[in-house]
């Protein structure tokens, strides 16, 4: 369904090293039929898949720790984040991408996912819209040792907490990354840990 209020004028390149990076000039016509021109900035990285991995018998779940620029120059001190896995879809479908994910980051091979939500996490500057999976886990499911891909330049470090020590992290500011804190709520929301 196309938007009547929107009527876009250009795009343009800003940058496209990593991801792209568009500047859109549109007009956007108001409720009182006035027309405004407006210009944005849209970050197009692709979409992603995210998982919690979970364990009921030992009340477990699996996060990753690794550096995120963004967050260093934002005034994170180590710019270390505590995250669920998750990676950008690529041409996969999302239930291929994030059991994939889950091998590389995590070392853990999950055959059976759950979709529980989809979400865009910052819709006013990002295109991405993220693709939430939960996954039960156990030692017969670990497989490697994770850490991610060095040919992605990624350096992960896997973790194992307690459920509630992980609710404890989210209210204490440990964990601060948006998706891992919907999952550890949903997890919470729905009783299942």
């Amino acid at each position: 369904m196309q938007n009547d209020k929107v009527d876009i004028k250009e795009i343009k390149i800003l940058s496209d090293n990593w991801y792209t990076l568009k500047k859109v000039v549109f007009d956007y016509t108001k409720k009182d039929g006035t027309v405004e021109r407006q210009e944005r900035e849209a970050y197009d990285r692709g979409n992603g898949a995210t998982i919690l991995l979970y364990n009921k018998t030992t009340k477990s779940i699996i996060l990753t720790r690794q550096f995120r620029v963004p967050t260093y120059i934002n005034g994170n001190p180590t710019g270390m984040l505590i995250e669920a896995c998750a990676g950008l879809l690529d041409n996969d479908s999302p239930e291929v991408c994030i059991k994939k994910e889950t091998e590389e980051e995590t070392g853990y091979i999950i055959s059976e996912v759950k979709k529980v939500f989809e979400a865009y996490m910052s819709p006013g500057s990002v295109t991405e819209i993220i693709h939430f999976f939960i996954a039960e886990y156990s030692s017969d499911t670990e497989k490697g040792k994770g850490g991610g891909l060095e040919t992605e330049q990624e350096e992960i470090e896997v973790l194992e907490y307690n459920f509630e020590n992980a609710l404890e992290m989210v209210q204490n500011g440990e964990i601060k990354d948006g998706k891992t804190i919907l999952l550890i709520q949903y997890l919470r929301i729905h009783q299942i840990l």
